[in-house]
């Protein structure tokens, strides 16, 4: 944590949006082409998968350098993204990639789950050094945000199989983060009467 750096915020969004921006405009792009690679026919999704994949390791490679540091999140996701874009290569077979979405969100509604079954807030662990809260605030955001991320795993399911490619590409890339951002900025704005204050901070800090 003592390692850890600021760094330009406008550069940090670049380095954590840019790829899926990146990926979603080579797709338009490709999209109705085939490539044959090793005597195998690829559609231009799979091969827009393929040039996605170096393009997020090196983008997190540079946000990692340039900050010291990267969040669980962010490795469990590149994990994620690394297994089943080869899964996608492998068996040629773009649902792989579609799936991701929902597993990534399922483990996620998963892991928070299982901390408010124990009676904790996982959520607290991770970010109460960056937004200091009374814990009864962050048992709240934790039992919303499990839902909601457990709403969009159904939410992909349902996108990506009755839906076409080009729809589930607009709704993956930008629907389901704008909506989690709106449903994250609203839960804030309703728990602000759960935020700790620096001065009453400094007041524990004193009476320990």
């Amino acid at each position: 944590m003592s390692n850890a750096r600021d760094i330009n915020p406008i550069l940090k969004q670049v380095l954590e949006l840019g790829p899926p921006l990146v990926f979603f405009l080579i797709y338009l792009r490709i999209r109705d082409n085939t490539y044959v690679m090793g005597g195998t026919e690829y559609s231009g999704f799979i091969v827009a998968t393929l040039v996605f994949v170096p393009i997020m390791l090196i983008a997190m490679a540079v946000l990692s350098a340039l900050t010291g540091k990267l969040s669980r999140m962010q490795v469990f996701t590149a994990f994620m993204i690394v297994f089943f874009g080869a899964l996608t290569a492998w068996f040629n077979d773009e649902r792989f990639f579609k799936m991701k979405t929902s597993i990534v969100y399922g483990m996620f509604a998963l892991l928070l789950g299982i901390g408010l079954l124990r009676g904790q807030s996982w959520l607290a662990f991770v970010l109460k050094d960056t937004m200091p809260m009374e814990d009864e605030g962050w048992m709240i955001l934790t039992r919303r945000l499990c839902l909601m991320f457990a709403g969009l795993a159904v939410a992909n399911e349902i996108v990506w199989r009755t839906m076409s490619t080009d729809t589930w590409f607009k709704i993956e890339t930008f629907g389901f983060p704008i909506a989690l951002v709106v449903f994250l900025f609203l839960q804030f704005s309703a728990l602000q009467g759960y935020l700790i204050e620096e001065d009453e901070e400094d007041e524990e800090d004193e009476d320990a």
